[in-house]
């Protein structure tokens, strides 16, 4: 959501969404509504939240840093925003990115009238449109790529504002779930190849959007459907709904990793329960990497359901040998590395006298940068276990990620550097193996990838990205001039 892309200490060593979106039209109580949803998709974006609600005449903003239950659990709070329609956004920082400034929604008062948005997501050319429309006289109150958006449509010479958010969004490539709100109602929206998720339901006479369906789960409210890849539902403040499609037909590329880790187990994603999946995952890698061990353990919480799926496919015993802390502070308040690196024992422990002379399976969803994978390691070594194996959830993530999901540098990727012995080495496991592409393919209910024309957004694994990265490329051009101009 933002123009750099670091990978953040504070979180440990894990692949971050960056973000997750709330919008509820025609409730009498729809910021109330909003900040429930807001709660269930808190595991999307812990940084910072915000609400924009819209009473008919006005619409009225409060943002926050923090969570949720920090910001609006007071009968204070939502009394600041009254409407009927509401949305909302959590959201994980980024370096440069921290302040209230960046906190969405974003409004502006644009010359048909107020204009609201939350985007899930990342625009890969958003530093390029920046720099036409700054040069053209345009003044950024932020650095998100999400203001490029509100400009684009403010510019727009189209006479309606369903027009102008098109005709924006035809000028961005990336990613992208968005949630607008306008005097006329509410758009929920997603990029043509639907890389981020977007789902709508309907509570009474109200209609809901939301990242995941957990959130309607929260609220009592039922399901609809998803909205589709290159989908604009348009909803006005009679019920009507209008769906449109303006950007042809593409085949979808719905990200993989919200089966593997973004998603909460307890949603639907693809018409899927994604905790079913992360099992048949689990499964696929005992069927491809089974391990002579005496117990499977999850690294928890996101490891739990793999394993269980691991632990059945090859019937070796599961067990909770590592006892997750849920009320650690963040670790970025430590002052030293050494400081930093011992909050994944505080975070983590090992149960010794479950795992002491055994010989053990870690499962988890990924490996980013390794270091948590080897701390864990050394810890249930420490703990007396006999033999430590690793096994992972997903292919190894080699290639960063720039449609919305906070990723190191490639640089800083262990599978970037690495192969599967090298990095066995380095995590200091007795054995390392990684589930397939297909066999993941296969776990989603797909034979295998389609290298042709691949189901799922996979690019954190294969490098296949599905749009163009403007930015990027632009940013990899002057490095090379610059180092060429070094060297002459």
């Amino acid at each position: 959501m933002n123009f750099t892309d670091p990978f953040h200490d504070e979180y440990g060593d894990k692949l971050r969404e960056e973000c997750g979106v709330f919008g509820v039209i025609n409730a009498a109580d729809a910021t109330a509504i909003t900040a429930l949803g807001l709660h269930a998709l808190q595991h999307r974006g812990q940084e910072a939240a915000g609400i924009t609600s819209y009473d008919g005449q006005e619409f009225y903003t409060r943002r926050g840093t923090g969570h949720v239950a920090e910001n609006f659990s007071s009968s204070e709070a939502i009394a600041e925003l009254p409407g009927f329609m509401a949305a909302g956004h959590v959201r994980y920082s980024t370096t440069g990115g921290a302040g209230l400034r960046n906190v969405q929604p974003l409004y502006a008062d644009l010359a048909s009238g107020g204009f609201a948005v939350a985007h899930n997501g990342n625009i890969s050319n958003a530093g390029t449109l920046r720099g036409e429309l700054v040069s053209r006289g345009a003044i950024f109150q932020s650095t998100s790529d999400t203001e490029v958006i509100i400009h684009l449509v403010a510019t727009s010479r189209y006479p309606t504002m369903i027009d102008r958010l098109v005709d924006a969004l035809r000028m961005v490539e990336g990613a992208y779930s968005l949630i607008v709100m306008t005097p006329e109602g509410m758009i929920g929206c997603r990029d043509p190849l639907g890389i981020r998720p977007l789902v709508m339901g309907k509570l009474g006479d109200s209609i809901i959007f939301a990242s995941e369906t957990v959130a309607f789960d929260t609220i009592g409210a039922e399901f609809i459907r998803e909205v589709e890849a290159g989908e604009l539902v348009r909803v006005d403040f009679e019920g009507k709904v209008k769906s449109l499609r303006p950007f042809g037909n593409h085949s979808p590329r719905p990200c993989i990793f919200e089966h593997v880790y973004f998603s909460r187990p307890d949603s639907i994603f693809g018409g899927q329960s994604v905790y079913s999946v992360r099992k048949a995952i689990g499964e696929q890698l005992a069927i491809e990497s089974p391990a002579d061990v005496d117990l499977v353990i999850p690294v928890p919480d996101s490891g739990v359901p793999a394993a269980i799926g691991y632990a059945q496919q090859s019937g070796v015993p599961f067990e909770l040998g590592i006892i997750r802390s849920h009320y650690v502070g963040r670790t970025f308040i430590q002052p030293s590395d050494g400081a930093r690196n011992s909050s994944v024992k505080r975070k983590h422990n090992a149960n010794r006298a479950l795992v002491q002379g055994k010989r053990i399976v870690l499962i988890d969803d990924s490996i980013v940068r390794g270091t948590t994978s080897l701390k864990i390691v050394e810890m249930m070594r420490e703990a007396g276990a006999k033999e430590v194996h690793f096994r992972v959830a997903s292919p190894p993530t080699a290639h960063s990620c720039f449609y919305g999901v906070d990723t190191p540098e490639r640089s800083k990727l262990l599978a970037a550097r690495m192969e599967i012995e090298p990095m066995r080495e380095f995590i200091k496991a007795d054995s390392l193996a990684f589930v397939s592409i297909d066999g993941l393919y296969r776990a989603v209910g797909a034979k295998q990838r389609d290298d042709k024309c691949p189901q799922f957004c996979d690019a954190c694994f294969t490098g296949d990205y599905p749009t163009s990265l403007t930015d990027l490329a632009q940013r990899e051009t002057r490095d090379a001039q610059l180092s060429f101009d070094k060297v002459a």
